[in-house]
């Protein structure tokens, strides 16, 4: 190395970035720190390390929680960050202090880290699972109802809107099945010559409200109408869909449904 090279080319730039993000996972690190993934307004998801916040007198320390959407302020270097400052916006404290909600939201998290990608800004996403985790604790909104909506319009942000123009095989008869692996409505008698995957019914009720949350603005995704049955109907589907394309399932998942229904799934 040549002498009297600048010092920041050998280790490279270093810099300070604010941005605003959400904590989707919390690692504790050595004695004192943490290691965070965090859904971020700029940069996409990111990893970054939070030292000493988890001493009581930390003043980050609670920006450092998972669903916490805070103004962060981070040292980048190659790639590599360190949270430096935080802001709280947002902590969420109506699902924090319900196992049942907070299980829920911890399900919204998981699902959001496994869709986001490195540092490839995702803002739909982001707002998505902020008004989802709100829908929850300020606004009190039926369990199933924001659950059903999340999967479904998550689905459509990660590429897998299905299609809801009518049935996909002979576009011709009446939509009453609903093809879990290939999105697709098949009316009956096209159901019955599929002999591949699962068709899950969809009456009128829950396929309005199924293109309602598939094609609404995002700001209107709780503005439509739907029956508890239809709602029921619909919140399976979503989950089996989401689960199918996403390939895999999810143990923050199980742990709802054992809350919710008393058992395993």
């Amino acid at each position: 190395m040549p002498v009297g090279m600048d010092l920041e080319a050998q280790k490279g730039t270093i810099m300070f970035v604010k941005t605003k993000g959400i904590v989707l996972r919390a690692t504790d690190y050595q004695d004192q720190d943490k290691i965070l993934t965090v859904l971020t307004e700029d940069l996409g998801k990111i990893t970054m390390k939070a030292r000493g916040v988890k001493s009581s007198r930390n003043t980050m320390k609670a920006a450092c929680q998972l669903m916490a959407y805070s103004e962060l302020t981070l040292l980048e270097q190659q790639g590599r960050y360190v949270l430096t400052e935080a802001s709280t916006k947002e902590l969420f404290m109506e699902l924090q202090s319900d196992l049942e909600l907070m299980s829920l939201g911890s399900y919204f998290l998981q699902v959001t880290e496994t869709v986001a990608q490195e540092q490839d800004p995702a803002p739909e996403l982001l707002s998505l699972l902020l008004n989802m985790l709100y829908a929850l604790g300020t606004l009190k909104k039926p369990q199933l109802l924001v659950k059903t909506i999340f999967e479904l319009r998550l689905c459509c942000l990660a590429g897998f809107l299905p299609s809801l123009d009518g049935c996909g095989k002979c576009n011709q008869g009446e939509p009453e099945y609903f093809h879990i692996l290939n999105g697709e409505l098949y009316c009956a008698h096209c159901a019955d010559l599929c002999n591949e995957g699962i068709r899950m019914p969809v009456s009128r009720g829950s396929l309005e409200a199924l293109r309602y949350i598939c094609y609404a603005d995002g700001k209107r995704l709780l503005s439509f109408k739907i029956s508890d049955k239809a709602l029921e109907e619909l919140c399976s589907i979503s989950e089996a869909y989401l689960c199918s394309q996403l390939g895999q399932g999810f143990y923050t998942l199980d742990f709802y449904k054992t809350l919710l229904y008393g058992v395993k799934s």
